[in-house]
């Protein structure tokens, strides 16, 4: 079960996504909702959130990519 902490951690990466990759909201959750970005935040979500903003963003880039994304 999620957590409303969860909630907000996840809410934060889409919006710090959004800001690093010069997204609107709606298209950074779209693109990491398409890309299992969303997925990897939730199944990973014990490790990731422990680390800094910056790491989750790399991490992030680095699952959608490999999930066939284009943005780098």
């Amino acid at each position: 079960m999620v957590n409303i902490g969860q909630v907000h951690y996840y809410v934060m990466c889409i919006g710090e996504f959004a800001k690093a990759k010069n997204m609107n909201i709606k298209d950074a959750f779209n693109y990491l909702h398409s890309y299992k970005g969303i997925e990897f935040l939730i199944e990973c979500y014990d490790i990731e959130h422990t680390l800094s903003l910056e790491n989750a963003m790399e991490d992030l880039t680095h699952v959608c990519i490999n999930n066939g994304g284009n943005i780098t």
